[in-house]
């Protein structure tokens, strides 16, 4: 049975151990979406985790979620990640990023356009804007042939991921994001082949993989799937079926892996391990639930059949996570008020463990 603390082959790479740095935005880019010398910092400094993938950088400017989030739509945007790639890599690390495009759970106040989707369905509750939370507007639907453009745009950020020294990318697939929206039962009601049937539903997400595999190659394209779905409004009524049908797609391409959220009960989850034939990365946990992913939920989903264990909140204050699960050391709190205040406290404030004397 695999430790996670045994080595792991994930494409090119040699993993040191099988705990990966799950995604998480903390909205501090600079302005015009760059990245910082303290982003460098806050991913260095997390860089003994097997595996660190990024916060969620937008492949273009209608496709930024959030005020304060980092891009890889521009030169300008590519060249500011190097510093982060650079610091990630001298520490021994490795990193992927993950490539985001929020489609409707964006809005004009930050972007300056008005957001596109498969349909033109609002979702539910309010979004983050420069001016406060506003309620989800209703997005553009996309044009039958607009939308192909879209999907080319998650492998022209992944090149300027690699340009920029990135080991890979992850095509953010889950949360009510864009390409969750077109595989969602509720937000996607098109009848033209990128709607309606679970083959049209799912048909935005293997043609952005498969652009992205074109790109970079597969061995450096992840993606990230949310089972059931409901964040932000956007729902699989049928999601056993459908993402069955997703993961047969997209095992045509040989992606280096599949990263499932736990937003479905175990047996969906456990018959999405059977129906993907490659690398597994299971987050044990729903995200932002009252629990925080931990050693048991490692331990459990590794004999499970995941090959690699993602951690959100407890890398977050606790950069030194995996000496402290090796060693059974605390697994320190995270302070919940400053996920997206901006600044340097609770980023890159966090210690390492401190040991006693006895």
């Amino acid at each position: 049975m695999p430790s996670l603390f045994s080595s792991y082959q994930l494409g090119g790479l040699t993993l040191p151990n099988r705990t990966v740095m799950a995604p998480m935005s903390r909205v501090r880019a600079a302005a015009g979406g760059l990245a910082t010398p303290e982003m460098a910092i806050y991913y260095a400094q997390r860089a003994t985790a097997g595996l660190i993938v990024s916060e969620g950088v937008q492949p273009s400017l209608v496709g930024q979620s959030n005020p304060g989030t980092p891009g890889l739509a521009t030169d300008a945007q590519r060249d500011s990640w190097r510093q982060v790639t650079d610091a990630v890599h001298v520490n021994g690390g490795r990193v992927f990023a993950q490539i985001m495009h929020g489609g409707r759970v964006s809005h004009p106040d930050t972007t300056g356009f008005q957001p596109v989707g498969p349909s033109a369905v609002a979702g539910e509750g309010n979004v983050f804007t420069p001016n406060g939370p506003r309620p989800m507007p209703v997005p553009r639907a996309l044009e039958t042939d607009e939308v192909p453009e879209h999907a080319r745009s998650y492998a022209d950020a992944a090149r300027r991921a690699v340009d920029a020294g990135f080991d890979g990318v992850e095509l953010h697939g889950a949360n009510g994001y864009l390409i969750s929206q077109f595989l969602s039962s509720n937000a996607n009601l098109r009848d033209d082949r990128y709607g309606g049937s679970v083959a049209g539903r799912i048909r935005f997400a293997v043609e952005a993989a498969a652009a992205t595999v074109e790109a970079v190659g597969a061995d450096r394209t992840g993606i990230r799937l949310s089972p059931g779905g409901g964040i932000w409004d956007a729902w699989e009524n049928d999601a056993v079926e459908l993402n069955t049908a997703l993961l047969a797609e997209l095992a045509h391409l040989d992606l280096a892996y599949v990263h499932l959220e736990a937003t479905a009960d175990d047996d969906v989850l456990l018959s999405l391990r059977k129906a993907w034939p490659g690398t597994l990365i299971v987050n044990p946990t729903m995200p932002g639930g009252p629990q925080q992913t931990g050693p048991a939920e490692a331990v459990r989903w590794l004999d499970r059949g995941a090959d690699l264990i993602s951690f959100g909140r407890a890398f977050l204050a606790n950069p030194d996570l995996v000496e402290r699960l090796r060693n059974g050391l605390p697994i320190a709190p995270v302070d919940q008020d400053t996920f997206y205040q901006g600044g340097d406290a609770g980023y890159i404030t966090y210690p390492t463990y401190r040991h006693t004397a006895a």
